[in-house]
């Protein structure tokens, strides 16, 4: 089993910036994608970003290129999400998530879950 607890999230303005945490815990699953989701009200959980434990390569969804960071510390067993330039539409709970997808963006594919962080994006 692996236990995920997300931290970091807030109310911030838009065009602040957040940074997210992902502590990770029990078995280490390798090789394995960490990846971000998050679900804003009413709508389905959307894959935001991932990266690869072995090799560290990383993949965004379009909506955050060039404002999200994904990076990930294998020693400390850490994932992290460096969010800048948010806007009103990054409101939402983000989870962090670790499987061995077929597809980075496939949200079932997903083994372990964290029970998620709140961020707000004020206008």
């Amino acid at each position: 089993q692996v236990q995920l607890v997300e931290s970091g999230g807030g109310l911030v303005q838009a065009g602040g910036s957040l940074r997210l945490s992902c502590a990770a815990s029990g078995r280490t699953l390798s090789p394995a994608t960490l990846a971000w989701f998050r679900q804003a009200p009413g709508k389905e959980r959307e894959f935001v970003g991932a990266v690869t434990r072995i090799g560290g390569n990383t993949f965004y969804t379009d909506s955050v290129k060039g404002r999200f960071t994904i990076s990930r510390d294998n020693a400390r067993n850490m994932l992290y999400l460096q969010m800048n330039s948010l806007k009103p539409e990054d409101t939402a709970v983000y989870y962090c998530a670790v499987g061995r997808p077929r597809s980075v963006a496939v949200t079932n594919d997903y083994l372990y879950w964290g029970q998620g962080t709140q961020v707000t994006v004020s206008s």
